[in-house]
């Protein structure tokens, strides 16, 4: 049977709704059909509800300027809804849809009890005051209330949002339920319910899964050459934890560019930089070249940590590196998987390794909602036990399944979101 010819097959590959349709068949087509058919394949593979609200935003001129904002509600069977929002002038449903698709299995294959949503407005937020910016926010939630809170979809920060803006949303929630609500949204200050450790603990994780990975491949990160694509916050904190244990870090790259220096970077030094919101140009000692550029260069560990669609089919067979460690949403294409696959390079997929984020945002409310609050110790515990366990099951089901670690997550996160529907009757 040719690709055309099986039904399974949904082709599109720089399309994110189906790029992440055409991941999550190919897991399904590794169950027996009597498990997993095709009509249930497409009830899983669609979300629930597509929200699209229009923004009226006063702007400091007086002038009133509308914004389109979306929310996507994937699959609520392991309930509620959870996941981020972006604040981004490019979008598309398709990629609404797409996210909202992948955060459901990042929540499964972790085995925490939350289904996924994922939310965008349509706006460059540099182009905003401060107050804009805010008064944006707070109409975001105006639109969606009544779909949001604690018990139906919990937001968080994503790409341009952050605890500032999580707060605000927070308060404006709060304020239209008559009541404090500070597990509504996620991601928000110390000062307002955020989880200890959230930055480090998700970088943490990332290292985390890194680590025991290797480990079962017999191998170790000490001094291991790695590219990082993106040198933000996080990202940062990444690169950081991975200097400690001897990786070296020899490119790096921000939205415009990248820089290298052959025996290593010197992070503090370009944590300064980002700090000053320079470009990592900046940094002294330096070959640079474009922020896509830099994924084919040599090196152990490529660290895709920008948006989706990074590595593709056509650049696949130009992938240089032993590993391949995701930390963006959807960042290699379905086909360019069979390509990496073809030369050996072990892909960490998003669904596992970009986990940390939900994780951590998963302890925060559980923390607003018992409004007790765990130390920096006791999150990273928690975490190192939950992502030691996800990884082994994971690379494990890979082994017996004879497949990679991507369709062996979605594997094990789509017996977990079916067995939720049959048990609620769905």
């Amino acid at each position: 049977m040719t690709n055309n010819d099986n039904p399974w097959v949904v082709r599109n590959n720089m399309d994110a709704f189906q790029n992440a349709r055409e991941q999550l068949q190919k897991a399904c087509s590794l169950f027996d059909s009597c498990r997993v058919n095709q009509n249930l394949y497409e009830q899983i593979s669609h979300p629930n509800r597509v929200i699209e609200v229009s923004i009226p935003v006063e702007m400091d001129d007086g002038s009133v300027k509308m914004f389109t904002g979306y929310r996507s509600q994937h699959n609520d069977a392991r309930w509620p809804y959870k996941w981020g929002i972006r604040f981004h002038q490019d979008v598309c449903i398709s990629e609404v849809k797409a996210l909202s698709v992948w955060m459901t299995f990042k929540c499964a294959v972790i085995d925490i009890p939350l289904g996924w949503g994922k939310g965008w407005v349509i706006v460059d937020p540099k182009k905003l005051s401060e107050m804009e910016l805010e008064r944006l926010s707070r109409w975001y939630v105006r639109a969606l209330y009544k779909y949001i809170g604690p018990t139906q979809d919990v937001p968080a920060p994503d790409v341009n949002t952050n605890p500032k803006i999580m707060a605000w949303m927070m308060d404006e929630y709060s304020t239209l339920v008559w009541e404090y609500s500070p597990g509504s949204f996620t991601g928000k200050p110390v000062e307002v319910g955020w989880s200890l450790g959230r930055w480090t603990a998700t970088a943490q994780w990332w290292v985390y899964v890194l680590e025991k990975i290797l480990d079962l491949e017999g191998d170790k990160i000490k001094w291991k050459k790695v590219i990082i694509q993106w040198a933000w916050n996080a990202w940062l904190i990444v690169a950081k934890l991975l200097v400690e244990l001897w990786a070296k870090i020899v490119w790096i790259a921000d939205s415009k560019w990248a820089v290298y220096n052959e025996k290593w970077l010197n992070i503090t030094e370009i944590e300064k930089i980002k700090g000053l919101r320079e470009s990592v140009i900046s940094y002294k000692d330096w070959t640079y070249l474009t922020e896509k550029e830099i994924l084919e260069q040599a090196c152990d560990i490529l660290i895709p940590a920008a948006l989706e669609n990074q590595i593709t089919f056509e650049n696949a067979h130009n992938i240089k590196a032993k590993y391949i460690l995701e930390l963006a949403n959807g960042p290699v294409t379905p086909d360019a998987d069979d390509v990496l696959a073809d030369k050996g390079i072990i892909v960490i997929p998003d669904i596992l390794a970009n986990s940390g984020w939900v994780m951590v945002s998963y302890f925060e409310q559980v923390q607003n909602n018992l409004n007790y609050y765990w130390d920096a110790d006791e999150v990273n515990s928690r975490l190192f036990k939950k992502i030691t366990h996800a990884a082994l099951n994971v690379y494990n089901i890979a082994k017996y399944y004879n497949t990679h670690l991507r369709s062996a997550a979605y594997i094990i996160a789509i017996e977990r979101v079916i067995d939720a529907m049959e048990l609620r009757g769905r």
